[in-house]
């Protein structure tokens, strides 16, 4: 999938009870749309925190959005990502037919970011 205008991002995490948890993905939703304001972004949670999946890709929808990657922000694959966002991802295709939706590995699996745990880890030792 190329980056056209018609393309969005969601970043989608797990959720919290303590509001103050989601504060990095504001922070990250923050720096994304000001490094690329053409491409509007989304934040979803899997629970205890607003808006869902659903909502996210609906707010898309509405900028007349038709291309979506989902990042998850989570570390590794586990249970929610191996069980729970797969059939949320269906449920979500059925919802939303006419959009191509499209999901990236757990952020915490790209070596670019484990790159940079490292090079955050050195800068913490020095």
């Amino acid at each position: 999938m190329g980056i056209t205008t018609l393309t969005g991002v969601i970043y989608f995490g797990h959720g919290a009870r303590d509001i103050r948890w989601r504060e990095p993905f504001d922070r990250l939703k923050q720096l994304w749309q000001s490094a690329h304001p053409e491409i509007p972004c989304e934040l979803a949670f899997l629970e205890m925190m607003t808006p869902s999946l659903t909502h996210a890709i609906q707010h898309l929808v509405d900028q007349n959005i038709q291309q979506i990657k989902i990042i998850p922000v989570f570390f590794g694959q586990g249970g929610h990502l191996r069980k729970d966002f797969p059939i949320l991802l269906e449920e979500a295709r059925a919802q939303f037919p006419n959009v191509a939706l499209s999901a990236s590995c757990a952020v915490g699996e790209s070596d670019l970011i484990l790159q940079s745990i490292l090079g955050f880890t050195i800068e913490q030792i020095r």
